[in-house]
């Protein structure tokens, strides 16, 4: 959803700053270190969730504890570009729960999948059994992942509109 861009003050990104690095804290630890107290904090961290800005909270888990061993990139180029076919893929991989991310990209590569696995059997059942053999799939190529040295949620918050 598209949404009308807020005029974002200082207060409002250092609340935004503690708020994605912490998303636990206390309204009232937030507003101490944003310079308020804690009814006007709360009214303007309300504002930001109903302006889209703060879209949700949600907990880090750990995908080696939970068994999730495995981490493929995966480039879908499908056969069409049809809007209804796009459509269509999308839909597919939102109903599977080991795609985490999927995002379109513009060039040869239609999307591009972030796609866990419990162990390399189980990621090569899902791509054969669902990935391509989808509907609209023209092919695939996966990269499966050695190691991650940076994963940062959210985006950058910068002290003053750029």
């Amino acid at each position: 959803m598209h949404r009308s861009r807020l005029q974002l003050d200082p207060i409002d990104r250092v609340i935004l700053t503690h708020l994605q690095a912490e998303g636990r804290i206390t309204n009232v630890e937030l507003a101490e270190r944003a310079g308020l107290t804690a009814p006007p904090c709360l009214r303007r961290v309300r504002t930001l969730e109903e302006a889209g800005v703060i879209r949700g909270y949600h907990a880090d888990l750990d995908p080696q504890a939970l068994g999730w061993g495995v981490t493929v990139f995966a480039m879908v180029s499908l056969k069409s570009q049809a809007e209804e076919d796009l459509r269509a893929f999308e839909e597919h991989v939102a109903a599977l729960p080991e795609v985490r991310e999927c995002h379109m990209l513009n060039g040869e590569i239609d999307f591009i999948l972030k796609v866990v696995a419990r162990d390399l059997p189980a990621f090569q059942r899902f791509l054969t059994r669902e990935l391509t053999s989808a509907p609209n799939v023209e092919h695939v190529r996966t990269s499966l992942t050695i190691r991650a040295s940076k994963v940062l949620a959210g985006v950058p918050v910068e002290p003053t509109d750029a």
